[in-house]
């Protein structure tokens, strides 16, 4: 698939000495959402400062749809929306001006049209004449998201964009996100909900202290580094696992009422039956049976632990 956003060689080292990216080389396909994960202080909000021009890179360079972000910096913004973390508005402003004045900074011509659907889609249109200052947080981070949309970017840049907010924004605002992919626009996220990069995302890049540890399509990265539990519930108590099932590397759970066998979710079934086999000639009966499989945030927390 053909790239919207190319990151080459990219790092950045403040003033301190402190070096927030280091060498970050990524490809961006057309299209796509791509959730961007890590640790606070990871480097995420930098990188998306850099690509939207907000922080000057130290090296490396930052094409958007063929657009340099140094040489041809207009070009390369105006396909850019960003919803930043930090909640910065003007705050005397009314939602429906604030918008308006934001695709007007984009070189748009007027169209009131399609500000009322966004502020529509975002659950705004009622406060559309309310003063930012009266709004919530919740509706402040609405009047955020709006205002990247207002000048119908074709890269939106999410940056955690439903912290703090209540559960029916975030539903409303993954409703917006999909309508928005549907229509060809990439989208980049980086969120601290991690099940929501499970339950959106297509791939899946992984950053820890300023390094770009894993980039991965997110089913491949499942299958590839997820594992399974299988919890055998006993008929009888154990005090401890027996010898013979050492190989297995059981563990007893629920005070001896249960075991649990952890092995890679893209290995063979042959080792289950292998090990129910050597389970019934250890005279252990089985009550019940039950499967799990390792989530993102699973994979992901293993991830920056090794790299740690």
């Amino acid at each position: 698939m053909q790239s919207i956003l190319s990151i080459k060689n990219v790092s950045k080292t403040y003033a301190s000495g402190f070096q927030a990216l280091k060498s970050i080389d990524l490809e961006i396909r057309r299209g796509e959402i791509f959730a961007l994960l890590g640790p606070n202080g990871a480097g995420k909000t930098t990188l998306i400062g850099i690509v939207c021009g907000i922080v000057k890179a130290s090296s490396g360079t930052v094409t958007v749809d063929g657009h340099d972000n140094v040489r041809d910096y207009r070009g390369a913004r105006e396909m850019i929306g960003l919803v930043p973390q930090e909640l910065h508005t003007d705050s005397f402003e009314t939602v429906w001006a604030t918008c308006t004045f934001s695709r007007g900074l984009f070189g748009k011509p007027a169209n009131p049209a399609f500000v009322e659907k966004v502020l529509k889609d975002v659950s705004l249109w009622d406060k559309k004449d309310s003063k930012i200052m009266t709004l919530s947080g919740g509706m402040k981070r609405r009047v955020l998201i709006a205002k990247a949309l207002a000048h119908e970017p074709d890269i939106l840049f999410l940056d955690e964009p439903t912290a703090g907010v209540d559960v029916e924004l975030r539903k409303d605002m993954w409703e917006v996100v999909r309508a928005l992919r549907a229509k060809g626009v990439t989208i980049i996220l980086t969120t601290h909900y991690i099940e929501e990069a499970e339950l959106m995302a297509d791939r899946v890049g992984v950053i820890n202290k300023g390094e770009l540890i894993l980039v991965e399509d997110k089913a491949e990265l499942m299958r590839k580094l997820g594992k399974k539990q299988m919890t055998f519930e006993l008929q009888q108590k154990l005090d401890a696992v027996p010898e013979a099932l050492a190989p297995y590397k059981l563990a007893l759970a629920a005070d001896g009422r249960a075991l649990t066998y952890t092995y890679e979710a893209q290995g063979e079934h042959r080792g289950v039956t292998r090990l129910v086999e050597e389970l019934l000639r250890q005279n252990i009966r089985l009550k019940d049976i039950a499967t799990t499989q390792s989530s993102l945030e699973d994979i992901f927390v293993d991830l920056v632990r090794k790299d740690g």
